[in-house]
């Protein structure tokens, strides 16, 4: 990242709002923000090639759940955050992961510049390609500030997305597994509203 450019742009939007950059709360508000840029995106200098020393073999064969996994993101659209929980699931094939490395790759991808569909996908994606296993599944559910700030401004609402591969695909029994497993409604209707 480049902090100098990051400062000298905040000033410009400083300037550009009618804030005077030289009085004591504001001036060293470009320092501030392009160091919480660096934390709050640091998702962009992350290599998660390095996850490949953490899977190790294994019998163990059903589903995997790591749930309520926070994270915060930054919309790409507006610039301001969206915020919420990760469910992950897996069906094993021979292959473990440590425990901490899926919250990292909900990190990972959230500190980025966003849009919560593509995240979700990316999060699926990458557990796929690096465990290879019988199949995967992702939902979100996260606040938007664009939606709740700006535009419609609606307070309550959430937007929850969903990725599944293999077997959560294939197999309606797996898939109702894990949607009660995070608590959904969804799985409650699955013989009715959903054909896999």
């Amino acid at each position: 990242m480049n902090e100098e450019l990051i400062r000298k742009a905040t000033e410009l939007l400083l300037e550009g709002i009618g804030e005077d950059t030289k009085r004591d709360g504001i001036q060293k508000t470009p320092a501030r923000v392009s160091e919480m840029m660096g934390e709050i995106l640091s998702g962009y200098g992350t290599d998660l090639t390095d996850l490949k020393k953490s899977i190790f073999p294994d019998e163990f064969s059903d589903m995997v759940l790591v749930k309520d996994i926070e994270f915060y993101s930054m919309c790409e659209h507006h610039l301001v955050p969206f915020f919420g929980k990760a469910q992950i699931a897996f069906i094993p094939d021979g292959n473990l992961i440590g425990l901490s490395k899926i919250p990292r790759i909900v990190d990972v991808y959230a500190k980025r510049l966003q849009v919560q569909e593509r995240m979700t996908k990316q999060i699926a994606d990458k557990l796929d390609e690096l465990l290879s296993p019988k199949g995967v599944a992702v939902s979100i559910e996260a606040s938007h500030l664009c939606t709740m700030m700006r535009g419609i401004k609606k307070q309550h609402s959430k937007m929850v997305t969903q990725s599944f591969s293999g077997i959560f695909r294939e197999d309606k029994s797996y898939l109702q597994q894990f949607l009660l497993s995070i608590g959904s409604d969804t799985a409650k209707e699955l013989d009715i509203k959903l054909d896999v």
